[in-house]
């Protein structure tokens, strides 16, 4: 029986919305790519959510990845106000699962510069039981120790868990643990299949 929700945030209880971010500094075409792909899109972007670098050498990552936009990156980074969205069924969901007696934490890989910047998009968190930020543990998804860091900070039963993230290598990086796994898409599938988990 399931008793705990566990949810990702970006792209499920909030939209990253990146690509508005950028266009609306008027990039488009391959400028915007260059910057995608120097930013966003790069393995570095990861280390960015995992907290172990100074803001500034976080930019310098992204610059390394293509020095000649450096002037373009630093402006895309350097106010991310509005680069994460929060949906408008987050609140009412939580607070209908709450309601049902479930258990609702959140497991996100986050950076301090965005809960900073976006704290706005963040209102739901406190309506939550807890969770984990990436930034703030110093590991992110889908590294073990930060399931392992979620289960024993809230006592938690694996298989009485579900796990809902938009990206599979990090589902699969909680179904290593037990817990089971549901890959969002939008928020009408992701009630049907934790219906085939008697979540209803």
């Amino acid at each position: 029986m399931i008793k705990t929700i566990i949810f990702d945030i970006g792209n499920v209880l909030a939209d990253f919305t990146w690509e508005e971010h950028f266009h609306a500094l008027g990039y488009t075409g391959e400028l915007f790519e260059r910057l995608a792909d120097a930013t966003v899109r790069s393995e570095q972007w990861n280390e960015v959510d995992r907290g172990i670098l100074t803001e500034e050498e976080q930019i310098q990552c992204m610059v390394d990845n293509d020095p000649g936009i450096e002037a373009d990156i630093r402006r895309c980074l350097s106010n991310t106000e509005g680069i994460v969205k929060k949906n408008d069924y987050t609140i009412s969901w939580i607070q209908e699962l709450k309601q049902k007696g479930y258990q609702v934490l959140y497991l996100s890989n986050f950076s301090s510069k965005a809960e900073r910047e976006c704290t706005e998009a963040l209102d739901f968190i406190p309506y939550m039981d807890g969770g984990i930020l990436s930034y703030q543990e110093k590991v992110i998804k889908p590294m073990p120790e930060i399931y392992q860091l979620l289960i024993d900070r809230y006592h938690l039963e694996p298989e009485a868990c579900v796990f809902l993230d938009d990206t599979q290598r990090n589902l699969d990086g909680a179904a290593e643990f037990g817990i089971h796994t549901i890959w969002f898409e939008n928020q009408e599938q992701a009630r049907a299949e934790l219906r085939k988990l008697g979540v209803e």
